[in-house]
């Protein structure tokens, strides 16, 4: 049988962190590449209890099918603690409760792109989101990031050169992969020029609520009295990333054709889940659980970084997150990212070539990301002393 595949996916490869993935069924092998929250932030009694007495008190409402939308009682919930956060009324916007945040970027994708039409995005970025843009068809535009973000000149030049752009992506705060926080002032930049440029702003932030250094910095949805925001987050980083809860604030004419969107893919998100995540939020304190999770992650990108410190050659650069998941790792160029990723799966440790991650698969990279998330202590010491010695090979 010659099996006919759409265009659209043919081209399409598998995620190279999921497949990755695979390798890390090896209980020995350091899990530096996957992008988990760790276990220990895991609520599992508290999900465990509100889980049974759902099911309980409440069987046919979470064994139904449910409202597009999402489930009222969570969707007034994210409402609420989405206007603490904003400066200005959501009145004009709609809340969909989304399978995760991936879903909520793939169907803004979808809504507003059609074939031929670009997303500016930086480079590098979220594989998940660029292949959300690539199943739609639309062509990638990959914008250098600097250490605050965007880099504002290209970004412009960028959209002079694209006027069949539609969307602007961003991740502004703790960025993946590479964990640095876009400027206040570069995010009034951004905003600016993509009202300029009549562009939607699809503002990705499932790490915001991670912070465990500094100030908070106001999101780019905050600033928006035009319209022109799409506000994607998810329950996957700070509750439970199997639940696969996410949620997109968008302005209502996008938001309504979202609905339909999501319509033709599940109709609506996992109920039992979406119900959860809502009585967790009534019957304890979230943010207390958030601060408990950033404890845990201050504690263990702390390590990370003192072992950086400590045995990686001063050669080799790395960010310095403030929340978050993750660090970027930058090699001297000499050295070949594709084999030293293989040599330390080898070696037993997992890690992301910066390649997964740029706008165009055709482009180098002399970086790679690991997470301090997952890993045990003990294993992020062991696993950046491999990673050390295996780079001080290169360098004799």
């Amino acid at each position: 049988m010659n099996y006919r595949i759409s265009d659209k996916l043919a081209s399409m490869k598998p995620s190279a962190i999921r497949e990755i993935f695979k390798s890390l069924t090896d209980p020995s092998i350091i899990a530096f590449a996957a992008g988990n929250p760790s276990p220990l932030t895991f609520p599992s009694e508290e999900i465990a209890e509100i889980t049974a007495r759902i099911l309980k008190e409440s069987p046919t409402v979470a064994l139904q099918y449910g409202i597009t939308e999402g489930y009222p009682k969570l969707r007034r919930a994210v409402a609420e603690r989405l206007k603490a956060r904003f400066s200005h009324s959501l009145t004009d916007n709609t809340l969909l409760i989304t399978s995760g945040g991936q879903q909520a970027l793939e169907l803004t994708a979808k809504v507003m792109c059609s074939e031929g039409d670009a997303v500016i995005c930086e480079n590098p970025t979220f594989i998940g989101a660029l292949n959300a843009f690539r199943s739609v068809g639309a062509k990638i535009v990959g914008v250098p990031i600097l250490d605050d973000g965007y880099d504002i000149d290209l970004l412009e030049k960028a959209c002079i050169e694209h006027p069949e752009a539609k969307i602007l992506y961003t991740i502004p705060t703790f960025h993946n992969p590479i964990g640095i926080c876009t400027s206040y002032e570069k995010r009034k930049q951004i905003y600016a020029i993509a009202k300029k440029y009549s562009l939607i702003i699809l503002e990705d932030n499932p790490y915001g609520e991670l912070r465990f250094e500094g100030e908070d910095i106001p999101t780019i949805k905050s600033m928006d009295t035009e319209g022109i925001v799409v506000y994607c987050g998810s329950f996957s980083k700070i509750l439970s990333s199997g639940m696969r809860v996410g949620f997109a604030l968008a302005p209502d004419p996008v938001a309504q054709k979202m609905v339909v969107a999501k319509q033709v893919e599940d109709v609506h998100t996992n109920q039992l889940f979406q119900m959860v995540c809502a009585e967790y939020m009534e019957k304890y304190d979230l943010d207390a659980h958030i601060e408990r999770a950033k404890d845990i992650y201050r504690k263990k990108c702390s390590l990370m970084l003192s072992a950086l410190d400590e045995y990686m050659p001063v050669c080799v650069k790395y960010t310095r997150p403030c929340g978050g998941l993750f660090v970027y790792v930058t090699l001297p160029s000499h050295i070949n990212l594709s084999e030293f990723v293989k040599k330390a799966l080898e070696l037993g440790v997992a890690v992301v070539p910066g390649t997964a991650f740029n706008s165009d698969e055709s482009m180098g990279s002399s970086s790679f990301r690991i997470t301090y998330s997952t890993p045990s202590e003990e294993q992020i010491v062991r696993g950046v002393k491999i990673l050390s010695e295996l780079v001080s090979t290169y360098m004799k």
